[in-house]
């Protein structure tokens, strides 16, 4: 089994929204990523998204989004991102899946030996940070030790656990923040990430203390999977 990530998709088949105004990056850019998922990916590997799958304001204007995934190889799994506004109650969305496509909240999946477990995350602290910011990341902060939690639970000898989640959990210095404390104390391997959009002064992959994390934004991988795993 391998494991491919990829995030921010910002689908919108039913409401079409352009992307290739934000630049020559987004042309044509669903049919490259699915053209390189087909070329990659077999029926027993995994693609996680972390996030910011699709501009669809409601669940029920995802469908034609999702229907897009119903011939491609392989298990999904998604985490919500900042402008998944459609993502309403977990047991919704999971009813709204096709086969074989799983959304993570507050909860872990164990396939083979690798448990997937994530959440969106929020802003990182800084100078500037609002009394409003600091509630919302502190309640993420919360939601992220509960999927760890799960996931911790899965876990038997042997086991690894990759972490979803939407925004970047430490900054462009690499600093520690309480995100990355987490993943250290419950033994994460590797951390799949996206959000940032601007190349400037971005690492696609980089190692903190024992850690993998994989930014996984299509535009900045150039509309092609990135492999994260093989088991």
């Amino acid at each position: 089994m391998r494991v491919f990530a990829i995030s921010d998709l910002h689908l919108s088949v039913n409401n079409p929204k352009p992307m290739d105004i934000f630049g020559p990056a987004w042309d044509n850019y669903v049919e490259k990523v699915f053209s390189d998922w087909k070329e990659k990916v077999s029926d027993d590997d995994v693609v996680v998204m972390a996030g910011d799958f699709s501009w669809a304001m409601k669940l029920e204007d995802t469908k034609k989004d999702l229907e897009l995934f119903k011939n491609l190889p392989g298990k999904k799994i998604m985490i919500r991102g900042n402008h998944d506004y459609w993502w309403n109650t977990i047991s919704a969305v999971r009813k709204a899946l096709p086969k074989d496509f799983f959304a993570i909240q507050n909860d872990a999946i164990k396939i083979k030996n690798v448990i997937f477990c994530g959440t969106r995350g929020w802003l990182l602290p800084d100078e500037n940070f609002s009394q409003e910011n600091q509630k919302i990341f502190d309640r993420e902060v919360i939601r992220l030790e509960m999927t760890l939690q799960s996931a911790q639970a899965l876990k038997k000898d042997g086991d690894k656990i990759i972490c979803l989640m939407h925004y970047p959990p430490t900054n462009n210095a690499k600093e520690n923040t309480k995100f990355t404390d987490l993943f250290e104390k419950y033994n994460v391997e590797k951390v799949v990430f996206g959000h940032i959009h601007a190349k400037r002064n971005v690492e696609l992959f980089f190692e903190k203390n024992g850690i993998e994390y994989f930014l996984t934004s299509c535009d900045l991988l150039n509309q092609k999977l990135v492999l994260i795993e093989e088991v």
